[in-house]
């Protein structure tokens, strides 16, 4: 494909994703959610405080983690940031990492989904309560948030989106895209709320061991196609000189980016998993207390 053609089909698609305003995106499939979220999150907090006090219900460490969390969703699918990765390998892999590394955690910890429910009608939260009751839905759910299967899931998305094949068809239709995105950020949310809550008396253990396989398979991907001699996905570098990088620089770092700061997080969350891990089996032997 020609430069030209490809620049054809940049417009194309960023007429399909809506208007720009000095970089952002103003594309009402997204900025219409993420508007709907922020409003039913701070209606169910207010709607709780006002019932059972400031900081109850809904603490502040959650309402924290949300708004951080939400705020990180608007910079990878919002921002400038998006704009650029459009052009820029470096700038898509950030957008994908800020996704999974740092929104998702963020709104896995503020548990976000009760609050939002007080922001509904009582027949409602009622209505989806006694849905998400529902046996088949439990046993599904048990099924998708139990650490293997999520960490797999996870793993299966990041390496998929990365074949050359598919990486390149979300370069160049927006519905493929906005799969991809959705895939990652899905994935993730499972991930991380498998690790946190999903360890079913297994402990913190196995949160520690799925974190490390994590940071070392998306390592070893990021070596490849930081290493690699040659391009992975040429329409994506072939704008890499307005940036002042040639096609193979770009593609290096964004290689490093998910090599060294993803794997640094997941190590770490490791390495926190691991210290609670410590902590609960200090308490449950009495030779450590």
């Amino acid at each position: 494909m020609t430069a030209a053609q490809f620049d054809a089909l940049l417009a194309a698609s960023r007429c399909f994703g809506g208007a720009t305003l000095f970089g952002w995106t103003l594309d009402l499939s997204l900025t219409l959610p993420l508007a709907l979220a922020a409003g039913l999150y701070a209606t169910g907090t207010a709607r709780l405080w006002t019932r059972a006090g400031i900081g109850h219900g809904a603490r502040w460490k959650q309402v924290a983690c949300f708004t951080a969390g939400w705020l990180a969703l608007g910079i990878a699918l919002l921002s400038p940031l998006h704009e650029a990765s459009r052009t820029l390998f470096t700038a898509h892999m950030i957008e994908h990492e800020v996704l999974m590394i740092a929104a998702a955690p963020l709104l896995v910890l503020a548990r976000p989904l009760p609050v939002m429910l007080w922001a509904l009608p009582l027949g409602w939260r009622r209505g989806l309560s006694g849905i998400m009751a529902w046996p088949a839905i439990a046993t599904v759910w048990a099924f998708l948030s139990a650490p293997l299967i999520a960490t797999v899931l996870h793993g299966i998305a990041i390496w998929a989106w990365h074949m050359p094949v598919l990486f390149e068809a979300a370069l160049l239709r927006e519905p493929v895209h906005w799969a991809q995105h959705l895939s990652f950020l899905v994935t993730a949310l499972l991930f991380w709320w498998a690790l946190f809550y999903g360890h079913r008396g297994q402990g913190y253990g196995a949160s520690v061991g799925h974190l490390f396989a994590t940071a070392g398979h998306t390592g070893l991907l990021g070596v490849l196609i930081a290493l690699s001699p040659h391009l992975w996905f040429p329409l994506q570098v072939q704008r890499a000189a307005a940036w002042g990088l040639t096609p193979m620089q770009d593609q290096e770092l964004a290689g490093l980016v998910m090599w060294i700061p993803s794997g640094l997080v997941y190590a770490l969350a490791a390495l926190a998993m691991a210290a609670l891990w410590i902590r609960a089996s200090s308490r449950s032997c009495p030779a450590f207390s």
